[in-house]
């Protein structure tokens, strides 16, 4: 795409516009409209058509928002949602499957799939580029305090994500007559339980759309109108092990050595709101405290099996993800005076890390939209979190960027995934759909 002629649109430009979703843009209006879209109807799309299709969405996608968030659905139970997503884009032409990414659940019975792919296709020839939007909700056990009997709630974005993609594809599909190439769109279920990606995946949806590259935002405790890139970052893996103590003392001793191996942890899980704050600005500082971490979780088992044995379980992030081979030195040489029988029962789950070409690429995007102010930049990852988008870019070139939802003047608590007080912004969904839609026509054009 072009640069256009007209000024970036700046945040408060973004923000202060209609009512439905508080995101404006600059728009013709009357015959002046009807001329510019005659004039570019020949033209590659460029970001005032994405702003002017976008504002006459922005009261649908609100609703459909509110209809997900007031419907959570956990991992392999998305039908609401799917049937929502893929009504919507059938409407808008694309051409949808649904049932997508079968799986099982953890005691082994088989989920149907509750995905959907829906493929959209330019007048013109151009490349395959695909964006993935998570369906699921975080189950109660997942929710910040943790509370028992807590039901499930869109306490991570999910429905915003979700609303952002289907907004992109009706946006792209009303302007598929000067769209070059292919968009495919991928409503994934099962993020919170890292088994929807695979699930995809295994069933080939990259082949089968072509895809060349993939796309995702997520909600971030970030300005709303602000996007944070991860150029060469993103979110870290996780590995577990599983030590196993014998004799007479072995409750008491895996106690300690549970002790020993979550004293390894070089952050602490944040209490306040405080806590938040500097993690979300260490983040953001080049070769700042958080460029190498280790977070630990050990659980000593609370009696011994039948045989007299006691299991330390454990979990453990890491960055960079390179270090996990030492990791798992550290964890064997602890055991070794417990006598402790050590065992990685699976292959560590892989940390999410964007390649710099293609997220240096959007950061320049955003920064023509947006303005210089509209993007800042995350030089590590957080702690705590994690992401089996990883596996879609295992396999493909992409980015994986956070969309601010933190509204002016409110604490950090209500824009910090997975937390109880998690409230978004609304607006950013107007927001993420003007960029992403322009975004994905770029990419596609190249």
């Amino acid at each position: 795409m072009t640069r256009s002629n007209r000024p970036a649109l700046s945040r408060r430009t973004l923000l202060g516009g209609t009512a439905a979703a508080g995101v404006g843009a600059v728009l013709a209006s009357g015959t002046a409209a009807a001329a510019a879209d005659s004039a570019h109807r020949r033209n590659p799309i460029d970001q005032a058509a994405v702003d002017a299709v976008a504002a006459r969405l922005d009261g649908d996608l609100l609703a459909l928002r509110r209809e997900l968030h007031a419907n959570p659905e956990t991992a392999g139970h998305e039908t609401h949602t799917a049937a929502a997503v893929a009504q919507r884009l059938r409407a808008a032409g694309l051409e949808v499957t649904t049932g997508v990414g079968a799986t099982v659940d953890k005691d082994g019975n088989p989920v149907p799939g509750t995905g959907v792919v829906a493929v959209l296709r330019g007048a013109r020839p151009g490349r395959t580029v695909a964006y993935r939007a998570d369906m699921d909700a975080v189950p109660g056990d997942g929710i910040m305090p943790r509370k028992p009997d807590r039901p499930a709630a869109h306490a991570c974005g999910h429905d915003i994500h979700t609303t952002v993609g289907v907004g992109v594809a009706q946006v792209l599909a009303q302007l598929r007559h000067r769209l070059s190439g292919t968009v495919a769109f991928f409503f994934q279920p099962g993020e919170e339980s890292l088994r929807g990606a695979e699930a995809m995946i295994g069933e080939r949806v990259l082949e089968r759309t072509g895809a060349e590259e993939i796309h995702a935002l997520h909600c971030g405790p970030y300005p709303v109108g602000q996007f944070a890139v991860t150029p060469g970052t993103g979110l870290p893996g996780q590995d577990q092990a599983l030590i196993t103590l014998t004799g007479p003392d072995a409750l008491g001793a895996a106690a300690r050595l549970a002790g020993e191996i979550s004293a390894l942890s070089t952050v602490a899980l944040p209490q306040l709101p405080a806590d938040l704050e500097r993690m979300v600005a260490d983040v953001q500082t080049p070769d700042g405290p958080l460029a190498r971490f280790l977070v630990t979780q050990a659980r000593a088992g609370e009696k011994p099996d039948a045989e007299g044995r006691v299991t330390v379980a454990v979990k453990f992030r890491c960055w960079p993800e390179e270090r996990t081979p030492e990791i798992r030195e550290e964890l064997r040489r602890l055991a070794q005076p417990y006598a402790g029988a050590v065992a990685f029962p699976k292959p560590p789950f892989p940390a999410l890390v964007c390649p710099e070409k293609e997220t240096d690429a959007l950061a320049r995007h955003l920064r023509r939209v947006l303005g210089p102010g509209g993007v800042t930049v995350n030089h590590t990852a957080y702690p705590f979190n994690g992401e089996d988008y990883a596996l879609f870019l295992q396999r493909i070139p992409g980015t994986y960027t956070f969309l601010g939802v933190r509204t002016p003047g409110s604490g950090i608590e209500t824009s910090y995934p997975h937390y109880e007080t998690f409230t978004p912004d609304e607006r950013a969904i107007g927001v993420g759909v003007r960029a992403m839609a322009g975004w994905l026509a770029t990419r596609a054009h190249c």
